[in-house]
């Protein structure tokens, strides 16, 4: 019986771990635009992207620009291809741009969150003031890649996870090249 409990806790830590690694991708697009006769694209012309941080008072953009933009450099010139567009000047018929977006959350459940506010004697739970009973707190980030005329907007995809801030190099680089992928897997729209 208690190794039948230890195995339920070792299932439950797994299918946590597995939950917080996966990403969630979601795509719009302008369901008015022609997307069949864009041939070609290019890294938009006032700036490949941009990053954005808002954890600390140490935060540093600029630095985090230097490293991630590279590999998202990279990614979407090795993506983009296989979605049949072939990169182009600045007369390309898409532009892409990438915003990176780190910041924390925070979750928390309290004891008697989940009844109602008037007391029912059969559930037992005291009324008082609530007790903080889970407490999570995740750095978390999106890569938001955008696909644009030179008047607007009319693809965007963005890519949203939980980050492990102490993860290595080759896990980040491995994270930002398959938020590239499951984005541009979604290109053209259907």
């Amino acid at each position: 019986m208690l190794s039948r409990s230890i195995a339920c806790v070792a299932i439950v830590v797994i299918a946590q771990g597995l939950v917080f690694a996966r990403m969630k991708v979601q795509v719009e697009y302008d369901k008015q635009f022609n997307f069949k006769p864009m041939r070609t694209w290019a890294w938009n012309p006032k700036g490949r992207g941009d990053v954005k941080m808002a954890r600390t008072k140490d935060d540093n953009a600029e630095e985090a620009r230097q490293r991630a933009e590279p590999i998202i450099v990279d990614a979407v010139n090795t993506e983009i291809v296989k979605r049949g567009l072939t990169e182009g000047t600045f007369s390309a018929d898409l532009f892409v741009t990438y915003y990176l977006l780190l910041t924390n959350t925070m979750s928390a459940q309290t004891m008697g969150q989940f009844v109602p506010l008037w007391p029912v004697e059969d559930w037992h739970v005291p009324i008082g003031p609530p007790a903080t009973q889970s407490l999570k707190m995740m750095n978390s980030g999106s890569l938001v890649l955008d696909l644009s005329t030179k008047e607007q907007v009319v693809w965007r995809g963005v890519a949203r996870a939980q980050l492990d801030i102490v993860v290595d190099e080759k896990k980040r680089e491995a994270a930002l090249r398959e938020a590239v992928r499951d984005l541009l897997k979604k290109y053209p729209p259907r």
